[in-house]
């Protein structure tokens, strides 16, 4: 069922997509020629109207032609004025814009819900996880609070820095004991205790430390702050994939990147989990779809957007060999983040697998 669902989500999300640009090029005035869900000959058709509605056999995407999206198609004279490139540039504009849009759209919608039935998770002082054979693991039980360290009070990110306040005693090297003990408070079943543990030097993690973690509690959140919430999460997955497709022939970067098969088990394996992992899941898959369609160059959407600008700033058309010419970048940046993201899909298949958290 659950693998199901997972394409069931992806489906939704293009068909959602493609009928942005769809009603988006009914409503000013152009001729749609068909609405298709996938690429590829139609196993299933129908036409209404002018439209025809179908399903391709390659389940890779989905397309709308729009009758005139190549300025030198042949067109007949009582279609032509309804053509893509006979349209004021705003048109065209709107029209490319509205499958990002609706992507953009999504995703603030199913975060900002996500948000505003969870709240927001903040860190809390709860003992949420204990490393076996750690120092924690001989004082410590999963939900004690950590109320002091050596007498200082305060978040997170306080009490790791009093705890790293205890060093060994000469050279740090991984696994050494401080010299001094740490002093805590925990509240165990609603009463304080003290403890006293030495921390072990990590040097993966550069620090001494007890080894737990700390965990994490939801706190409710109104409308206002749920929107503004999305809104910084959303610009900061915006940042990142920016980034992180800016620095692709980094190594680093590049073992980052997933392709369709690795999207798609991922989505499985959330579905599987939580519903509202799940969702969260879409709503980062809709809003990288939106990001990576916004790239200026053909044949992504971005690409005919800065097409459509640059002809409004030249004042004319800008000459069909010129756009095929500029759209081979296109081409070759979409076939570098194939290759990259499924060779990745094989080696975490063919590995580790995928892990969702």
């Amino acid at each position: 069922m659950s693998y199901f669902l997972a394409a069931l989500g992806f489906a939704a999300l293009i068909i959602l997509h493609e009928a942005g640009h769809f009603v988006a090029a009914k409503a000013v005035g152009m001729r749609v020629e068909r609405f298709s869900l996938f690429f590829g000959p139609m196993v299933i058709k129908r036409r209404i109207g002018e439209t025809e509605y179908g399903v391709g056999v390659i389940p890779l995407g989905g397309y709308v032609k729009i009758s005139g999206m190549n300025p030198e198609e042949v067109l007949p004279p009582e279609v032509a004025p309804r053509a893509y490139y006979n349209q004021p540039v705003w048109k065209r504009v709107v029209v490319i814009l509205a499958g990002p849009a609706v992507n953009l759209v999504i995703a603030f919608v199913i975060i900002w819900a996500l948000f505003l039935s969870q709240g927001q998770y903040v860190a809390s002082t709860k003992v949420a996880g204990i490393q076996k054979s750690s120092p924690a693991s001989q004082v410590l039980k999963l939900g004690d609070q950590i109320v002091s360290v050596d007498g200082v009070k305060g978040g997170e990110t306080v009490l790791r820095n009093e705890i790293g306040r205890h060093h060994c005693a000469g050279r740090q090297v991984n696994g050494c004991l401080a010299a001094t003990p740490v002093t805590l408070v925990v509240r165990q079943h609603g009463t304080l205790v003290t403890l006293k543990v030495r921390p072990r030097y990590s040097s993966a993690d550069h620090r001494p430390l007890i080894g737990f973690d700390f965990g994490s509690k939801a706190v409710p959140v109104g409308v206002a702050q749920a929107s503004s919430l999305t809104v910084t999460n959303m610009w900061l997955v915006t940042k990142s994939t920016v980034s992180a497709i800016a620095r692709i022939f980094e190594p680093k970067e590049r073992r980052q990147l997933h392709g369709v098969v690795g999207v798609y088990t991922y989505t499985q394996e959330a579905v599987s989990q939580s519903p509202s992992l799940a969702l969260d899941i879409l709503a980062l898959i809709s809003l990288s779809l939106a990001i990576i369609n916004l790239f200026p160059f053909l044949p992504l959407d971005g690409g005919h957007v800065f097409w459509a600008l640059a002809e409004k700033v030249r004042g004319r058309r800008i000459p069909v060999s010129v756009m095929e010419r500029a759209g081979f970048i296109g081409f070759a940046l979409i076939l570098v983040l194939f290759v990259i993201g499924l060779s990745n899909d094989v080696s975490t298949l063919t590995g580790k697998g995928f892990s969702v958290h």
